[in-house]
């Protein structure tokens, strides 16, 4: 497998993205059509009596999810800095670190993002932010220390073009939908474990039960979307670090450094994990080559990576 033109990767790449997205609150809607779908008596109007009650109550689930968003998507920055336990870095403390930032940013015309450091020794880092005042790149102590100048480079290109490509708010606004699902299937599965809706007969059990099993599928489904978005992205920045710094070996040695020891131990999330250009949180086991956690990573195998780029 090669690149075949990093413009035209990133365009097909984005169409794919959109579609993904689209499908987050597709599913949403659709689950809630299906859940009163079943909840309906079994008469030759349980198509109409259906799709009364779901436009009936869409406008409640349209509120809910809007605000669910609307909370996650401004507070992010806070809740990813509490969990990775990272401050910023200002010019004085690190010359080297910022220098490589700026001066990347000026080739590519891009503004400098605010710099993190995580204090801990393990090698990983990552970009985040929704926008110009607040994207920043995260970088831990260990990857700072232990890369020289052309690898640490080549960290930084990588997730400079997470940022250029708007991968870090496409990112966040797919953990925000996952998260909606994971909340409800928790939440139900715990209605569920104490025998939540039991007062109420065995109709109010049979209810929550649905609602169960539906948002678990929800969960599922949407989960699968963010893997999938979330591999093709890994790949586009990689190439776009190679772009930026016109060194794709650089980046692939790096990465070999990275996989030896990425765990930062003060991530123990794993929406925040994904977001690493190593996932810590990620093993891939294998039996005759197929990796059976595939479809559930949210990279790609590095060594796949490692051998793209030593073929750019």
């Amino acid at each position: 497998m090669k690149y075949v033109g990093l413009h035209s990767q990133i365009w097909k790449n984005n169409i794919k993205s959109v579609i993904l997205l689209i499908l987050f609150p597709a599913v949403i809607f659709v689950l809630v059509w299906i859940f009163f779908y079943f909840i309906q008596e079994q008469t030759e109007q349980r198509l109409y009596f259906t799709t009364r009650d779901f436009l009936r109550f869409i406008p409640w689930v349209s509120a809910g999810v809007l605000a669910w968003f609307v909370i996650a998507f401004f507070s992010h920055s806070a809740m990813i800095r509490k969990a990775t336990g990272s401050a910023p870095l200002e010019r004085m403390e690190n010359k080297r670190v910022y220098n490589l930032v700026e001066n990347l940013c000026i080739s590519s015309g891009m503004k400098m993002p605010g710099i993190n450091v995580i204090g801990d020794d393990s090698l990983n880092a990552f970009a985040s932010g929704i926008n110009t005042s607040s994207y920043t790149i995260s970088l831990s102590r260990g990857i700072i220390d232990k890369l020289n100048d052309e690898e640490l480079e080549a960290v930084i290109a990588h997730e400079l073009t997470h940022i250029r490509n708007r991968d870090v708010r496409l990112l966040i606004v797919s953990i925000i939908f996952v998260g909606i699902f994971a909340f409800l299937t928790e939440a139900l599965m715990r209605t569920v474990r104490f025998g939540g809706g039991s007062r109420g007969g065995k109709k109010d059990g049979r209810l929550v039960l649905i609602a169960f099993l539906l948002a678990a599928v929800g969960y599922l489904l949407s989960s699968i979307f963010r893997f999938a978005l979330s591999k093709k992205r890994e790949y586009m920045a990689d190439a776009g670090a190679a772009e930026l710094t016109k060194n794709p070996l650089a980046l692939a040695s790096a990465l070999e450094k990275i996989s030896k020891d990425p765990c930062i131990e003060a991530v123990n999330r794993k929406d925040v994990a994904q977001m690493f250009i190593d996932n810590p949180k990620e093993k891939q086991p294998s039996i005759s080559g197929f990796s059976l956690a595939g479809v559930f990573s949210t990279h790609p195998p590095i060594e796949k990576r490692i051998e793209l780029l030593k073929q750019f």
